[in-house]
């Protein structure tokens, strides 16, 4: 895919689903929810391979970070959260315990 169409959240999410990131995940109290699998991960039971942080041109609200997450268990999916102010605390906070973060 060519690089300028690389910058929607669409068009990460579209790629990625393309590459086999075809799971969602739901950040918890009690870790990281696989909505496929129901399965619910500590930080240590998973890799963020990529992450890519979209900024809302007109509106701060609308700025985006996604995750995308392979599993200890072989599963792949992806987490997208609101960045700066519409951030998820959940998120954060977990996210801030995962060790195998790549870009």
């Amino acid at each position: 895919m060519e690089k300028r169409n690389m910058t929607t959240l669409s068009s990460i999410l579209a790629r990625l689903e393309s590459e086999g990131y075809t799971n969602q995940f739901k950040a918890t109290e009690a870790g990281l929810l696989s909505l496929q699998s129901h399965y619910t991960f500590s930080p240590d039971e998973l890799c963020v391979t990529h992450f890519y942080r979209f900024e809302g041109e007109s509106n701060q609200d609308d700025s985006a970070i996604l995750y995308a997450i392979e599993t200890n268990n072989n599963e792949k999916g992806t987490l997208v959260d609101g960045y700066g102010p519409s951030a998820d605390t959940l998120v954060g906070d977990f996210m801030q315990r995962v060790e195998g973060i790549h870009k």
